[in-house]
């Protein structure tokens, strides 16, 4: 027993003030591939920095951190400069960053690249060859961790979205030396044991790189390739990519997103077959009414008193136009009539014999010419004289000239 016991929170002060007081860890230079970064709502950075051996845990604040220019993600090898101190409150000791920058990719960013470039180059990636989602699946093997949140919420979402669908869970590593060989087994036992499956969707929750590892290994990502069974891959979070993601026939930003694209949702296929029924119902209804109204129009009786009533009206239409005719008629026949007693008029006026009879007389002399003056005439001349009752013979005795009034 040493001397007198101190209290654990005395200790990490202890711990605190040596570490402060170290010219070493007070102003320190880490060089470590970023791992497990988290950006938390308050602005503060968590993060490890690690190298094949170990890691360390880092933090960085958030009034330092917009005064960082190197770019943060997983897998960036990064030299780290800063001091090494306590959170007494939990005992642990973490590296306080106050600068940082790249220092390049880390082996597993190398490592990630390179199978990425490899497969895609060998077609694994081609979009020819995947598989459609079915869009009614009635099975669906869940290839994940028996025990970890992502198998739960996989499950929760396709029983409150539909009820019908059945689910295998095939229980597997999913983080480990041995966990990607575990995977692709399950991937093709189910393909060789449950032909009945429709859908499979293999991946597991959020983690660091490393954690997420056994999703970008190449066994992983041949036995998804070669899955006659069409493969969800829900790894991580949204923003993390594994080469199992673009292998499969559908990437899914999360667990929960792929249970929620693998089936339809019972409720809305429901009010959508009502409102097809209600349309359908519509629709029926006003066919079968206009297909009545037309047996109702072949109807004998009803064709019949159509027809008279059709017959009524064109006789009505008839009388009409007849009377419209003989009414033009008789128009046209009143105008022509006075046209021709204007011009019977006008001819009466004209005719010589009318004058005859208001006391005038014609004389014509040799050849039935008219004489029209005392000029024409001769002493001795035989006349001819007509007036309105006769005519009589005269002879030229004497001839006197005047002027005519």
């Amino acid at each position: 027993m040493g001397l007198n016991p101190i209290r654990v929170g005395q200790l990490n002060q202890y711990i605190g003030r040596i570490l402060r007081n170290d010219p070493l860890l007070s102003d320190v230079s880490v060089i470590g591939e970023i791992s497990n970064l988290k950006f938390h709502s308050s602005g503060h950075i968590y993060f490890s920095l690690k190298d094949e051996a170990s890691r360390i845990d880092c933090f960085l604040s958030s009034r330092i951190a917009p005064q960082i220019r190197c770019p943060l993600e997983e897998g960036l090898e990064v030299v780290a400069a800063g001091f090494v101190s306590v959170y007494e409150r939990g005992g642990r000791y973490s590296l306080n960053i106050m600068d940082l920058e790249t220092a390049g990719r880390g082996q597993l960013a190398v490592r990630f690249e390179q199978l990425k470039q490899r497969l895609e180059s060998e077609g694994l990636f081609d979009p020819a060859h995947k598989k459609p989602i079915p869009s009614f699946p009635s099975k669906i093997a869940v290839i994940t961790s028996p025990t970890g949140a992502a198998v739960r919420d996989i499950q929760k979402i396709i029983r409150s979205k539909n009820d019908y669908v059945s689910i295998l869970i095939v229980p597997v590593l999913v983080q480990g030396p041995s966990a990607a060989q575990d995977i692709a087994d399950a991937i093709r036992e189910v393909n060789e044991r449950c032909p009945e499956v429709d859908v499979i969707i293999t991946g597991r929750g959020g983690g660091s790189a490393e954690e997420l590892w056994a999703f970008n290994e190449e066994i992983v990502a041949r036995s998804i390739y070669a899955s006659e069974i069409p493969v969800i891959s829900a790894v991580g979070h949204e923003t993390d990519f594994t080469i199992s993601d673009f292998v499969a026939d559908l990437r899914a930003e999360t667990p929960t997103a792929a249970a929620d694209r693998a089936v339809p949702d019972i409720e809305e296929l429901r009010q959508m077959m009502l409102f097809y029924r209600d349309e359908m119902t519509r629709t029926l209804q006003l066919r079968t009414e206009a297909a009545r109204q037309r047996l109702s129009a072949m109807d004998p009786a009803a064709f019949a008193s159509g027809i008279r009533t059709r017959i009524e009206y064109d006789q009505m239409y008839s009388d009409g136009l007849a009377a419209g005719m003989t009414d033009r008629m008789r128009q046209l026949l009143k105008e022509q009539m006075h046209r021709i007693e204007l011009l019977r008029n006008t001819i009466e006026s004209a005719n010589p014999y009318e004058l005859l009879n208001r006391g005038y007389s014609m004389i014509r002399g040799e050849g039935q010419s008219v004489i029209h003056s005392v000029r024409d005439l001769v002493p001795g001349q035989s006349v001819m004289i007509r007036m309105s009752d006769g005519s009589a013979e005269a002879q030229i005795v004497r001839i006197d000239e005047e002027d005519l009034i």
